[in-house]
């Protein structure tokens, strides 16, 4: 599914947070963002996803204008900022919470995520018992079990260790195989290496190309 913002812009009262944002994701890509904490890595995700309206511009997915139409993000699943799940719940009885809401997948497709987060082991303990790494992981794993063609993911490997981070980035290099559209933001821009067709860093209220294949 093809992303594309036209002039977006974005201001909190008289604080302005973005200015003219013009840019294109398309399938089948990996793209970064980055920016120092506070530059509006988080509010353009939420801008993407229809959590958020722009001040002004559009917001296309597939040529449809979303925000006009006060419509959330199509076939988008997005972990922004903390994951939030049920602190007594499981981590496996999260995850078949939130598939029970449309039904799209079941055990089979839970457990299959768990494993490529690197979360199977931890599956029958609560979420409130998980440690920052943890909670991280099964972020991920809400974002990839629906098999949605666009996947979101706000400091994506934000306390996760070396092992776990080697599976992500593998599972996230064949999403992008299948032609899925996923955007990363993060304020280290090392988490993008080798993982990224092209950066964008925001800075001063504008997006700006850094590297691109």
């Amino acid at each position: 599914m093809k992303i594309k913002l036209v002039d977006i812009s974005k201001k909190f009262k008289d604080t302005t947070i973005l200015e003219n944002i013009n840019v294109e994701f398309k399938p089948g890509k990996i793209y970064g963002l980055v920016g120092r904490n506070g530059a509006g890595k988080s509010v353009l995700l939420k801008i993407i996803c229809g959590f958020y309206n722009p001040t002004s511009g559009k917001v296309l997915f597939d040529d449809k204008c979303i925000n006009l139409e006060k419509e959330f993000a199509p076939s988008t699943r997005a972990l922004i900022e903390r994951p939030n799940f049920l602190p007594d719940a499981t981590g496996y009885q999260n995850l078949h919470l939130l598939a029970s809401i449309q039904g799209k997948v079941g055990e089979k497709e839970i457990i299959e995520t768990l494993k490529k987060v690197n979360l199977l082991s931890e599956k029958d303990k609560k979420y409130s018992k998980y440690s920052l790494g943890m909670k991280q992981k099964l972020g991920i794993a809400q974002v990839l079990m629906e098999d949605p063609e666009v996947e979101i993911l706000d400091e994506p490997f934000n306390g996760i260790d070396d092992e776990s981070k080697e599976m992500i980035t593998k599972v996230l290099l064949e999403e992008k195989k299948k032609g899925k559209t996923i955007i990363l933001a993060t304020h280290m821009k090392e988490d993008l290496n080798n993982l990224c067709d092209t950066v964008f860093k925001i800075e001063n209220y504008t997006l700006k190309e850094e590297s691109g294949k």
